[in-house]
C-alpha cells in the first residue's frame, strides 16, 4: 500500500526541504516532519518532556510522594441521596 502524501505548493518550502534533507542526509519527510514537530512544541507551547523534568526539578529540589498526596486529598462519598 501507498504511504500518504504531502503536497506543498511553495518552491522555497520544496526548496529549502530538499535542502535540508541533502544536508542532513535524512529523507525529505523525515526533515518535514521533525521540522512540524519542533514548530507544533515551540506554537502550542508545550515544553519538552526534558525541559519540563528539568524544571520541575529545580523548583522542587525534593521527590514528591504522589501517592501520599493522592491518600491526604481523598474523601470519602456519601452516596446518593434517595
Amino acid at each position: 500500500m501507498a504511504e500518504p502524501q504531502l503536497s506543498v505548493r511553495s518552491a522555497k518550502a520544496r526548496d529549502l526541504a530538499h535542502r535540508l534533507a541533502r544536508r542532513e542526509n535524512r529523507s525529505i519527510a523525515d526533515v518535514v516532519e521533525r521540522a512540524l514537530e519542533s514548530y507544533e512544541i515551540r506554537e502550542a507551547g508545550r515544553e519538552p518532556p526534558s525541559t519540563f523534568y528539568a524544571r520541575l526539578a529545580s523548583t522542587s529540589g525534593t521527590d514528591i510522594d504522589l501517592e501520599k498526596i493522592i491518600r491526604e486529598g481523598r474523601r470519602v462519598h456519601p452516596g446518593p441521596e434517595l
